[in-house]
């Protein structure tokens, strides 16, 4: 590490606790190969990618408190703000999921860290946090930081039941793909499981179940989910 990055590895540390304090974490990063464009909307590309995301219900509480004190906020603004001024103070760009289109390949990214991996619903899963994780934002690192390499292990490879493709009321996961228009005319339906907890075939999966959403945490996202396709 040359001098000008002597700082770096402490800086890191300050990035990751103010992160925490708002209920995100660093899931992952990857590092941008010589000569790529990652970004083709910028000329300087970064050295670094660092995927921010929520790990189960940590980000709820200060998510509601913003709320109270902003009625109709909503958590892409959210995201934007906190992200977007803790990037400030540490002198990098942020880039969020929801910006677009085009949009940035997230998925694609996270896939890069060696920490996240696809799952059978679609989804990426996290070898500890499972499903219960979700992208906020990406913060551009302009020089490379010291990271332990990723070792993690597909936990789906070594799962023989897959309880996530038959705990769903409607069967909207299967071998022809996702069936969007089944688990959205169902979580539309009142009084339901999915609608109210959060979705049943993500709960069966046995990964990272303490990290589970709380049930106002996940009632908001099927919500959102409805009022996005106009099933309020």
């Amino acid at each position: 590490m040359s001098s000008s990055q002597a700082s770096t590895p402490v800086a890191f540390s300050g990035l990751v606790s103010r992160l925490k304090v708002n209920g995100l974490e660093i899931l992952g990063s990857l590092e941008v190969e010589e000569g790529e464009q990652l970004l083709p909307d910028r000329a300087a590309q970064p050295c670094m990618v660092a995927i921010i995301g929520n790990v189960g219900s940590a980000i709820w509480p200060p998510f509601e408190r913003a709320r109270q004190n902003r009625p109709g906020l909503t958590l892409d603004q959210w995201t934007e703000d906190v992200v977007g001024g803790i990037a400030s103070d540490f002198g990098l760009d942020a880039v969020f999921p929801f910006q677009g289109p085009p949009y940035h390949p997230f998925i694609r990214w996270a896939k890069r860290t060696g920490n996240l991996f696809s799952s059978p619903l679609g989804l990426t899963i996290h070898p500890s946090f499972g499903l219960w994780h979700a992208f906020r934002a990406a913060l551009l690192i302009d020089h490379t930081v010291d990271r332990p390499e990723a070792s993690a292990e597909h936990p789906c490879e070594t799962c023989r039941d897959r309880p996530c493709l038959s705990a769903c009321p409607v069967g909207a996961f299967g071998g022809d793909g996702y069936d969007f228009a089944a688990c959205l005319d169902h979580v539309a339906t009142p009084s339901n499981p999915c609608r109210e907890g959060g979705c049943l075939a993500r709960i069966a999966c046995p990964v990272g179940r303490r990290y589970r959403y709380r049930e106002p945490h996940a009632a908001f996202h099927m919500q959102e989910l409805l009022k996005a396709h106009g099933r309020t």
